[in-house]
């Protein structure tokens, strides 16, 4: 019979199906950022046309003017959303590759010691059911010693993986709780126009947008 611990078992199977959970927002934001970055991109390119136009045509200058400036703004409050955006990515793509991977790896050292656990302690079950003799006993010790061995590994690993998932938890519930606080805030400022409080949120979670190249998107860096 396989050796089930049911209350991490059960543990490691939320973990599993959280990370997928995760992978999928880390994928839709990722396609969120492009998306912008290109939104952004087409809103500078007609502010700079509709800002040309406003120079030469004297009757309808200051239409063309509004509209310009309209589009620029929207692609400056847009770059500046994507910096948050791109900073929500970069945190969460570290706590699903990186620390929750390293988790996993764990795990499935675990499961390997609880397999190889399980094999020597099925032969040691077996030998004790048969005959104890001269030519058994040296086996019997031999299978013992194999089984203690892989006792120590199994139960060594079991408690590297509860520490390791506590630990995971809890950085999780920090990372997240602030990068959501974070995206909320951005995403609510931005369709609210609210430019002040945009700049803030950033300011506030010490995002920190790069000077952006001609066709670049604006990444992050923490400060």
């Amino acid at each position: 019979a396989r050796t089930v611990d049911l209350e991490l078992e059960a543990q490691i199977d939320i973990l599993r199906d959280n990370n997928k959970k995760y992978e999928n927002i880390l994928k839709l934001a990722q396609t969120l950022s492009t998306q912008l970055f290109q939104m952004v991109h087409t809103q500078k390119q007609l502010g700079d046309a509709f800002a040309d136009l406003s120079l030469k045509s004297l009757e309808l200058h200051e239409e063309f003017g509004y509209n310009a400036d309209t589009q620029k703004l929207l692609a400056k409050n847009g770059e500046t959303l994507l910096g948050a955006i791109n900073f929500f990515i970069a945190s969460v793509n570290t706590l699903v590759n990186k620390t929750i991977e390293d988790t996993l790896m764990t795990v499935k050292q675990y499961e390997n010691a609880r397999v190889e656990y399980d094999a020597y302690r099925t032969d040691l079950e077996e030998l004790n059911l048969g005959p104890r003799d001269a030519n058994t006993l040296p086996k019997i010790e031999q299978s013992q010693h194999l089984f203690q061995i892989h006792k120590e590994k199994y139960d060594k690993m079991r408690s590297d993986v509860s520490v390791k998932l506590k630990f995971l938890e809890e950085n999780k519930v920090k990372v997240l709780r602030n990068q959501l606080v974070l995206f909320h805030s951005a995403v609510a400022a931005y369709f609210a126009g609210n430019q002040k409080q945009l700049e803030l949120t950033l300011k506030q979670f010490h995002v920190r947008l790069k000077t952006p190249g001609v066709d670049a998107p604006s990444w992050l860096e923490e400060q």
